[in-house]
């Protein structure tokens, strides 16, 4: 892998190469849970990568105290970055937590944080299937 100087990136660009990073996770979990109809596995991905599931995960995060002070150094410097596109089916701010999750793990994966990243994604998976983050999308 080419070595980038994450600590130089915008939180943008963060965010870029963490949602990859992301969906590529949660879609490898979904699959490995033994769905294999491709529309199960969209209506699925929802309760994980949607904007507002991004601010209920961080909510959750928040709330839990699991978040440390450098992850969220950079779930701040994602979640304001001036952005102009526009959110589309949210609102702007579960827009802007979304960017921040995925500039926080864009810093992971870039830093080399393999195996807190795999903790914070299972912490993620947990939260989900345990219905919790759906609890925290209707508060």
């Amino acid at each position: 892998m080419e070595k980038l100087d994450y600590e130089q990136m915008n939180g943008l660009s963060l965010a870029y190469i963490g949602d990859a990073i992301y969906e590529i996770k949660v879609r490898t979990h979904l699959v490995s849970t033994g769905l294999t109809k491709v529309n199960d596995l969209q209506k699925k991905s929802r309760h994980y990568v949607s904007a507002k599931a991004h601010a209920a995960i961080f909510n959750l995060m928040r709330d839990d105290h699991y978040l440390t002070e450098e992850e969220l150094h950079y779930f701040k410097r994602g979640r304001n970055a001036k952005s102009y596109t526009k959110a589309k089916n949210t609102n702007v701010v579960a827009y802007r937590i979304s960017t921040g999750i995925e500039a926080m793990v864009g810093y992971l994966y870039l830093s080399g944080q393999s195996e807190r990243l795999d903790q914070m994604m299972d912490y993620l998976y947990e939260q989900v299937e345990q219905g919790r983050v759906d609890d925290a999308k209707t508060k």
